[in-house]
């Protein structure tokens, strides 16, 4: 993994930390076109009383309506693997290949991903998992609400 990697995985990280600060769950991305953040988002649940309000998708839909092409020519960067929806979405728009910060706190289907022709990446960022686990540890509740919400169990 490339320099530009951790550079724009910090980015996702602080978009992270804005939904934490936000009373949100600290999840963030960014999208990346050819070395430019082209999208930016966080999770919103909470703050937004939204079903889909996830970092990725966040960040999809304040990226704009970019041609196909953009989109193919694309990185997006979480600090969560992606769950389904949001699989759903990369695949959708074609985006090549999905860089995720840490996948040990709950993983998405990346296989899914993989299958459809998506490079993914898991570097691994203790920073990533923190930030999580703080945040699931100070609110148990509402984060086993959330999982449950989507047919995450738990138990």
């Amino acid at each position: 993994m490339g320099s530009d990697d951790y550079r724009f995985m910090a980015e996702a990280i602080n978009e992270a930390k804005k939904s934490l600060k936000e009373g949100g769950i600290p999840i963030g991305a960014v999208l990346v076109e050819e070395g430019k953040v082209v999208g930016r988002g966080h999770n919103r649940l909470l703050q937004n009383n939204s079903t889909i309000l996830h970092g990725e998708m966040d960040c999809i839909e304040n990226a704009g309506r970019l041609k196909g092409e953009n989109y193919q020519k694309s990185t997006l960067y979480t600090t969560l693997s992606p769950c389904t929806m949001c699989s759903g979405a990369i695949i959708l728009y074609n985006i090549h290949r999905v860089v995720i910060g840490e996948n040990t706190t709950l993983i998405g289907p990346e296989e899914l991903l993989m299958e459809n022709g998506v490079e993914v990446k898991v570097m691994g960022i203790d920073e990533c998992r923190e930030i999580l686990e703080k945040y699931i540890e100070e609110n148990p509740q509402t984060w086993e609400s959330e999982l449950e919400r989507v047919g995450y169990h738990t138990d």
